[in-house]
Parts: structure tokens; C-alpha cells; sequence
């Protein structure tokens, strides 16, 4: 098997790590705290989807029951746990991405900017 058709294959891996790379990168070479938090937020994203894709099963169905229904064995089933996971994580993204918004609207307040470095010059004056 080829590299490209192995890539093909697992692209929701190869993209996480992209993402996840992009998402370092921003978080380390921008000064500006709203790009910080967007790229904390690109991070957790490709951390979601790799949760996600390591849970899928190709060609597995979900484990929904109907009432009076029993499960046949010979099905590949999906496991549901990654998908909770990741829905717990999101909600706990958007809080945390919510309230580190709130602190640099009061940051812009105080100081005037949301330049990291030109925080830190003019805390370094007082």
C-alpha cells in the first residue's frame, strides 16, 4: 500500500495533526491575545476530531435499540463513548473560550490594547 492511498485512508489523523500544528504555531508567534485564543481554540478542535475519528469503526452502525428489539451479535457497532467525550469537551471549550474572552475585554479596559508585549511594557512602567 502506498503512502498516498495509507494517507487517504487516514485523513482525519492527518488533518488533526495539521490542525494541531497550525494551532501551536499560532498560539506561540502571536502577540495578540484574540489570535492566542483562537489558536488554544484550533488546538482543542483537532484534539475533538481526533477523539472522534479514533473512535469511528468503517462500517459500524450506532448501538440504538428500539424498545423490545435485542441487538444482533454479528454487527460491528460504533462506540458511543468517544462521541460524549467530545460533546463534553466542546461544552467545557466553549466556557473556558467564553470566560478567557471576558479577561481580555477587561484587559483591553484597563490597558488599552490586547498586544501582549505592549502589556507587558506598560506594566513594566508602573
Amino acid at each position: 500500500m502506498s503512502v498516498f492511498a495509507k494517507l487517504m485512508q487516514n485523513y482525519p489523523f492527518f488533518v488533526s495533526e495539521v490542525l494541531f500544528c497550525i494551532g501551536i504555531y499560532t498560539t506561540l508567534s502571536q502577540t495578540s491575545l484574540m489570535k492566542k485564543i483562537i489558536g488554544i481554540n484550533i488546538i482543542g478542535n483537532s484534539i475533538f476530531l481526533l477523539l472522534i475519528a479514533a473512535g469511528n469503526i468503517r462500517e459500524g452502525i450506532a448501538p440504538i435499540m428500539h424498545s423490545g428489539d435485542h441487538l444482533p451479535q454479528e454487527i460491528v457497532y460504533v462506540n458511543p463513548l468517544p462521541a460524549a467525550l467530545v460533546l463534553t469537551g466542546i461544552v467545557v471549550s466553549l466556557s473556558v473560550t467564553a470566560f478567557a474572552l471576558s479577561i481580555v475585554v477587561r484587559l483591553y479596559d484597563y490597558y488599552g490594547t490586547i498586544e501582549s508585549n505592549e502589556i507587558l511594557e506598560i506594566r513594566s512602567w508602573e
